[in-house]
């Protein structure tokens, strides 16, 4: 049987000679594997599973994906036969309740495109006419305030969060986006020019709170998941994608619902009809009551995060700690910025490329609601094309959740295929425009549009906002995040400005280049983190911190993590070793287990107690190890007491260790 080496310092004696140390041997080696390389990373021969040649690793994460289903099937089972209505609470309070700051701010944001339609049929003087009775430049201001808000908020909130904690920027945010949306339902003006410039400093001022959900909803459902501790979860490591990308899908489900509230609001209150022309007094009650519904919601998202979320600080607190930073640790921005720079320029330029997308899917729209509907001027067809489209989305979102962290697909190929067919739905109608424009064509015409919006979702959309917090470092992941994040947005101010200076046809002819540059930037510049266990980054970070870069050999510089850019050209890949990075984990659990020990000794000789009389600290194989070769306790005599057929995980790993899955790794 093959191997990298000793999986721990001390192995079964194969020479046939017996000796009482040897079982004890056996438990410590299988108790460092377990603890070391996890069933879900490593084959029996302890072989990383990018380091297995294709049709072994297709076999190896294909069986355990399928071992992983089975068991998540069958706690569903169990789940629903105590509690029938228990599926749908533990999705609201693992998927829903993370991603409401998105659900709400998807909600608002995506209403000010689905109410300019109805401002402009009923108050066409202000917002139609280039010679009416309101300023032109703040009818357009109200696009342009709305996302220079967010990329404000992107940045100031990103920092903060960085430098206060994520809990206070989460209360931040809902706080900002509770203000905002109260001065939305209330907006008035003496004129209907006042009106709209209180409208569009309404929407700057809730734009700051939706620009810092976006840094701060995808760290702390991250590091939620991955915790303080040295050892992480298999839930983390298996669903970690697929956690942080439930919560921004909630986004999907707030354009959604703000849709189909606003075609119900407008039938109530235009006397059951959708049609023109519509009166002043309806349309003022349809918006003001879109906007106040979701300010209740947030209302009570600001109580939700102030009373229930006091632990999203924790992982930053524990790397703020560890790096003796008491406030925003700045060297770690500039040494992001040394090492990681040409990630910065992968998560910021593909989020560029796909806002300029994301707001361009907006083309095909107007386009075939003319062809399908030439002579109808009211809003409701357009609404209910956006419903449906919004509904393709969904589909969209719903897959990349459920495909992002498969190691045979993931994160990176998810957003390089999604770039390039997005890329190629616009180009072919762009030099065939009134081709597809015609009747007879039409339905040609929506197929791609619903396809590029569902390759838009399940692809760069949701890969983005994952790997812009993933790909680095604890102590400026928010930072590096609204960084990205408002460099993408200046991607929708681009499409918002030019798009008011150019036709259909040239529209069509500038947008799909973004995609395919999109997708150089990923395939050149973006390492692949699926399946790479976000503790092995957060080491390499501290030995990044400390100047001993070419000392870390682990899976964090394994050529399959790295983008093609740090593994040709800067040839990061040439450190990794798993042979090396398997002994230095267990001198570093040894030194962790020693100050942990020298701590217990102390607190017991001040209290008058024996330190050898503590069974606690005799409890577990990794324990036991360290005990019998450790100098702390040369001369101890005392017999192990040690339990056969457990192990005790460092301290810092207490709180990650309940997450086993020893009888799965048996039955393989």
């Amino acid at each position: 049987m093959s191997d990298f080496g000793p999986r721990a310092p001390h192995g079964p004696d194969m020479s046939g000679t017996h000796n009482p140390l040897e079982d004890m041997d056996v438990h410590e080696k299988g108790a460092f594997d377990q603890l070391i390389r996890p069933d879900d990373c490593y084959t029996q021969d302890g072989i990383y599973w990018a380091d297995l040649p294709l049709m072994k690793k297709i076999k190896f994460v294909s069986s355990y994906d399928a071992l992983e289903a089975k068991r998540e099937l069958k706690g569903i089972w169990s789940m629903t036969k105590t509690d029938p209505l228990s599926p749908i609470s533990h999705y609201f309070r693992n998927m829903v309740l993370p991603g409401a700051g998105l659900g709400l701010e998807g909600y608002v944001l995506f209403s000010i495109g689905n109410l300019k339609p109805l401002f402009e049929s009923t108050f066409a003087n202000c917002w139609k006419s280039k010679h009416g009775i309101c300023n032109p430049q703040w009818v357009n201001a109200v696009d342009y305030l709305e996302i220079a808000g967010i990329i404000v908020g992107q940045i100031l909130v990103g920092f903060l969060g960085d430098w206060i904690g994520r809990r206070w920027g989460l209360i931040q945010d809902a706080t900002i986006m509770l203000l905002g949306l109260v001065m939305l339902t209330a907006a008035w003006g003496v004129t209907q020019n006042g009106w709209v410039i209180c409208y569009a400093w309404s929407l700057f001022i809730y734009g700051i709170g939706v620009g810092g959900e976006y840094p701060m909803t995808a760290t702390s459902g991250m590091e939620n998941g991955v915790g303080s501790g040295k050892v992480s979860t298999k839930e983390d490591r298996l669903h970690r994608g697929r956690k942080v990308t439930s919560a921004f899908l909630m986004q999907g489900w707030g354009q959604f619902f703000n849709q189909a509230l606003l075609i119900i609001l407008l039938l109530c209150f235009h006397h059951g009809s959708g049609n023109n022309p519509y009166s002043a007094v309806a349309t003022q009650w349809t918006y003001r009551v879109s906007f106040a519904i979701p300010a209740v919601g947030t209302l009570w998202l600001v109580y939700y995060r102030a009373y229930h979320m006091k632990a999203a600080s924790k992982q930053l607190a524990a790397a703020k700690k560890k790096a003796s930073v008491t406030g925003y640790d700045a060297n770690s921005l500039r040494l992001t910025f040394k090492y990681f720079g040409f990630r910065i320029l992968a998560t910021s330029g593909a989020w560029f490329a796909n806002d300029v997308f994301f707001y361009g899917n907006k083309l095909f729209q107007s386009e075939f609601i003319k062809v399908i509907s030439p002579e109808t001027h009211s809003v409701m067809p357009t609404w209910l094309w956006n419903l449906c489209n919004t509904g393709v989305s969904l589909c969209g979102y719903y897959m990349a959740s459920f495909l992002v962290d498969s190691k045979l697909y993931g994160r990176k190929w998810m957003q390089i295929i999604g770039f390039l067919l997005c890329f190629v739905l616009f180009i072919v109608p762009a030099f065939h425009f009134e081709y597809y424009r015609a009747p007879e064509n039409i339905k040609k015409f929506q197929a791609m549009y619903f396809l590029s919006s569902f390759f838009n979702q399940f692809g760069p959309n949701s890969v983005t906002f994952l790997v812009a917090a993933e790909v680095f470092p604890t102590p400026i992941r928010a930072s590096a995040h609204g960084m990205s994040a408002a460099v993408g947005k200046s991607g929708a101010l681009l499409a918002s400005v030019l798009y008011n200076y150019i036709d259909t046809q040239t529209k069509f002819y500038v947008v799909p280049w973004f995609g395919l540059a999109g997708m150089v930037l990923t395939a050149f510049f973006l390492p692949d983190t699926t399946g790479l266990d976000l503790k092995e980054q957060e080491r390499r970070w501290e030995f990044l911190r400390a100047g001993r870069e070419d000392e870390y050999h682990g899976p964090a510089v394994h050529p399959k993590h790295l983008s093609w850019y740090e593994r040709w050209v800067l040839r990061k890949g040439r450190f990794y070793d798993a042979e090396r990075d398997y002994q230095m984990k267990v001198e570093e659990y040894r030194a962790e287990w020693e100050a942990a020990m020298a701590q217990k000794v102390t607190e017991n000789e001040k209290s008058g107690e024996s330190a050898d009389t503590d069974e606690s600290l005799l409890e577990g194989h990794v324990h036991t190890y360290f005990h019998r070769t450790s100098p702390m306790f040369k001369g101890m005599e005392k017999p192990v007491t040690a339990k056969q057929d457990s192990f005790a995980l460092p301290p810092a790993a207490e709180a990650d260790s309940e997450d086993t899955y020893s009888n799965e790794k048996s039955s393989r």
